[in-house]
């Protein structure tokens, strides 16, 4: 009888790639994957390690997997084995410590354990190591959207993030891997495609000379696939943003005029205490160089509020950088410590209570931005890549995406089906942040 393995991912688009990938593997080497519940022979949790609150989610899961059945295989994956081996290698709930750039090796750890039933760790320095972990996947949890991912690590070493450490350095994917992939995903009925990485602006910079790659020339190579009409782009740092870039993405059709550029703050002050590469300006003006290219991109982004030090001057500035900027979508996120970054060992911590009246205050401005950037699209012509029945009003309507990333729903029609584009009119809201929509 086939063991039957649940998996549960924890943390960011790059990590949910990678648990498919090990479901996938699993499968191909005759697992059963069933729901994250009681019953499974085998319980494996990809745990993330971005704040102390992941880490102990990630512990939290874990024991529960146990509980669930004591003599399960429980395993650990990911962020937080890499960052904290030595605490799960003693917790006895878990039999098996896989790193990252170990994932791949998921089928042969899992047999090897039942071979020996000796605990396992598998945990490399991943500070050392120059190996793009060659994962892959063939299908995806979303019917109509695909995120690949093309790059792991990150050099930049922000203040806050403790993700270097447990990503260890900037690894680019091959570029023909990359369009295979896309391939087989198009040839399977996808029609968009996101690329995704830990820090995907650095695409390319750890290739050897000879065989130089950048995100424009990836972007390029993916446009040309057959059968993908969508490109869509993970977050990216304001400085890729040249006027090059820009042109460049804007001469290709498929890549979709929807940019999360990240910021973190708008004080200057507040980006230097982490260590971030621009100031307030540059990232104003790498805006503007899109807004340049394309009519009315959907620019969105990430803010910290109650990062260490920062002031009611410093939120200030913060909250009306934000304002003048006119985000489609920002991200609020109160600054959460974790141990073993510098930001946790500086002093003036702000107290929670503060921290939760300026997410508020960002949130409204969130909220009054998205709302007036939906409704300019009120009266125009949009396509939609439907996705979902949904009920509404007595009536069923596909909901989809468009181009911009806006939610719209048109009537269900017989002849309609999951991942057909249509191109609508924009004629009111069905409910909010939801386009109501009539084709054309």
């Amino acid at each position: 009888m086939n063991k039957k393995v649940a998996l549960h991912n924890l943390g960011c688009k790059v990590n949910a790639y990678e648990i498919e990938a090990m479901q996938q593997l699993l499968e191909h080497a005759g697992y059963e994957i069933v729901p994250f519940a009681p019953g499974a022979d085998i319980y494996i949790i990809n745990t993330c390690t971005v704040t102390n609150i992941a880490d102990r989610k990630s512990r939290q899961m874990l024991h529960k997997a146990k509980k669930m059945n004591p003599h399960a295989v429980v395993a650990a994956t990911g962020c937080y084995v890499q960052a904290d081996k030595e605490r799960l290698e003693m917790d006895e709930s878990i039999d098996l410590v896989i790193g990252n750039n170990q994932k791949q090796n998921i089928v042969e750890l899992l047999q090897e354990y039942e071979r020996t039933q000796q605990e396992i760790s598998s945990v490399i320095n991943i500070n050392t190591t120059k190996e793009y972990e060659p994962l892959q996947i063939e299908k995806t949890a979303e019917h109509a959207r695909a995120y690949i991912k093309v790059q792991d690590g990150c050099n930049q070493f922000c203040t806050y993030c403790i993700i270097p450490y447990a990503r260890g350095r900037v690894r680019s994917r091959k570029k023909e891997d990359v369009v295979r992939e896309v391939e087989r995903l198009a040839a399977a009925g996808y029609r968009e495609v996101v690329l995704t990485g830990i820090h995907l602006s650095s695409y390319g910079v750890d290739f050897a000379e000879e065989e130089k790659e950048t995100l424009l020339s990836l972007i390029e190579s993916v446009h040309q696939v057959e059968g993908i009409t969508r490109i869509r782009l993970g977050s990216l740092e304001p400085r890729i943003v040249t006027e090059e870039f820009a042109q460049g993405i804007a001469s290709f059709p498929k890549v979709c005029p929807h940019f999360h550029l990240s910021l973190q703050s708008g004080c200057d002050a507040t980006l230097k205490r982490m260590n971030r590469r621009y100031d307030s300006k540059e990232y104003a003006e790498k805006c503007q160089v899109l807004r340049t290219v394309y009519e009315n991109p959907a620019l969105t982004t990430d803010v910290i509020v109650g990062f260490p030090g920062e002031t009611e001057e410093e939120f200030e500035q913060s909250y009306e950088f934000v304002k003048n900027i006119n985000f489609y979508e920002t991200h609020i996120f109160k600054y959460s410590m974790r141990k073993g970054t510098k930001a946790a060992a500086m002093e003036n911590q702000i107290p929670e209570q503060t921290k939760a009246v300026r997410s508020d205050r960002m949130l409204q401005l969130h909220e009054g931005q998205a709302q007036k950037f939906e409704e300019s699209f009120l009266g125009k012509t949009v396509e939609i890549l439907l996705e979902e029945i949904i009920q509404e009003n007595g009536k069923e309507y596909f909901v989809g995406h468009t181009r911009e990333y806006i939610k719209g729903a048109v009537e269900c029609k017989e002849d309609r089906k999951q991942n057909d584009v249509l191109v609508c009119r924009v004629e009111g809201f069905l409910k909010p942040h939801v386009l109501r929509c009539i084709e054309l």
